[in-house]
């Protein structure tokens, strides 16, 4: 199968590294002459433009896309929907809102061309070995390539979920499950932190990860982190919210469903603005963990 990977960032080249060795025929797509520099070494044939990229391909186009959600991937996916052939199929794997998605399904349904909306988990270590992914769209259109998804994810960790819009809903929803989940970690260091007692921060994760009820990826991320710097010295407590939490509050309102822990955990990351809370410190270092987010003190201006 050939797949083209659009966004050549920490996801994006992570996906193409995967789908290599797999035995697909992947090439890139990346406005950055250095990422594409970076990705060739592997064998993987790299483009700055869309037509010759789309060119390359000799059969069926198999388009991901790893952008930005927002202008990025609206402008792009405009570009796709009026250069790809029928049967061609975009499978957009960022975080988009999932009212997007399904505007965009619509679009391309009406030009024949396939469109899969995926939810895309696991951080840059999920996209190099062992993804959770998410998937909306046709059913028949999964159908066709469900073995791209099989090969991607880790053991029963990928779903068709439904309709155009869900699988992005999923994650959506997802990742205000993990705005919480993480604030409640930094919330419950912060404390030991400046309990009375001297807690080694470092034992106290991973003995919270050996059999307890808290243990999770999460917290194997912590305690490496805590590994690495004890004092969390070197990230900031600014803590950058992303999106999808205000999309997960806002839909639930939209629903008449509260969400107080989500909803708490967005504005805690608001507050981060403005104070200097090691809770957010560790939540700064968790993003970082999982998804390489830039929050060391030397990147944030």
């Amino acid at each position: 199968m050939e797949i083209g990977i659009i966004g050549l960032g920490k996801m994006g080249a992570n996906i193409a590294s995967n789908l290599v060795e797999q035995g697909y025929q992947v090439r890139g797509l990346d406005t950055s002459p250095t990422t594409c520099e970076a990705i060739q070494s592997q064998g993987i044939p790299t483009f700055l433009e869309l037509a010759p990229f789309l060119a390359a391909f000799s059969g069926r186009r198999v388009i991901w896309l790893m952008l930005p959600a927002g202008e990025i991937t609206e402008n792009m996916v405009i570009a796709l929907s009026e250069s790809l052939n029928e049967s061609d199929i975009v499978i957009e794997g960022g975080n988009s809102f999932y009212q997007d998605s399904i505007r965009r399904a619509t679009l391309f349904a009406e030009k024949k061309l396939g469109y899969l909306d995926c939810g895309t988990s696991g951080g840059i270590s999920g996209a190099r070995k062992n993804a959770c992914l998410m998937i909306g769209g046709e059913h028949h259109v999964f159908q066709s390539i469900e073995p791209l998804f099989s090969d991607l994810a880790c053991q029963d960790g990928y779903l068709y979920a439904g309709a155009s819009g869900s699988g992005h809903f999923l994650k959506m929803i997802h990742n205000g499950i993990e705005y919480g989940m993480m604030q409640a970690i930094g919330e419950g260091l912060q404390l030991v932190e400046k309990s009375a007692y001297d807690f080694d921060l470092t034992k106290v994760t991973k003995v919270w990860n050996h059999g307890s009820v808290i243990r999770s990826w999460l917290m194997e991320l912590m305690e490496t982190q805590l590994i690495a710097d004890p004092k969390l010295a070197t990230f900031s407590s600014t803590v950058a919210a992303s999106g999808e939490a205000k999309w997960t509050v806002e839909t639930a309102l939209e629903m008449n469903l509260a969400v107080p822990v989500i909803a708490s955990s967005l504005f805690a990351r608001n507050l981060s603005q403005e104070n200097d809370p090691f809770s957010a410190k560790v939540v700064s270092a968790l993003r970082n963990g999982f998804g390489g987010h830039e929050s060391h003190v030397s990147h944030i201006s």
